[in-house]
């Protein structure tokens, strides 16, 4: 009894300390700006092909692959250039190449703007 005691207290007095932000359990950090970093996107070459979450990718859905967010979770990816946004679902994993942080579908990236480019710097926070 004494040590769960002793564990509420401290608990109690760490205030804030509960509410630090992890990219893997987005309901702690829904609504912040969770990353910045480089966003790229994939296309017609991977259509059909089952992505981490057993679906099979479709270019012309919103959604996006990232490292560590869990799978179905909703985020809002913001063009830091342009202040374009597109509210995505991340059903994939990756990006795998260099220090990118989220691959989109090409609607995705199509709605920022950002097909001629392919890579860009962004945003993103989860939104549910």
């Amino acid at each position: 009894m004494k040590a769960w005691t002793l564990v509420l207290a401290f608990v109690a007095g760490c205030g804030g300390a509960s509410t630090v932000a992890r990219p893997d359990t987005p309901s702690d950090v829904s609504g912040v700006w969770l990353e910045d970093g480089l966003a790229s996107w994939y296309g017609a070459r991977f259509a059909g092909k089952p992505t981490a979450s057993r679906e099979p990718f479709d270019p012309n859905a919103l959604t996006a692959a990232h490292r560590k967010l869990r799978l179905g979770t909703w985020i809002e990816v913001m063009r830091v250039e342009t202040g374009a946004r597109v509210v995505v679902r991340v059903n994939d994993r990756g990006p795998y190449h260099g220090d990118r942080i989220l691959d989109l579908s090409r609607a995705a990236a199509e709605r920022l703007g950002m097909l001629r480019e392919g890579v860009v710097r962004v945003k993103l926070r989860v939104v549910r």
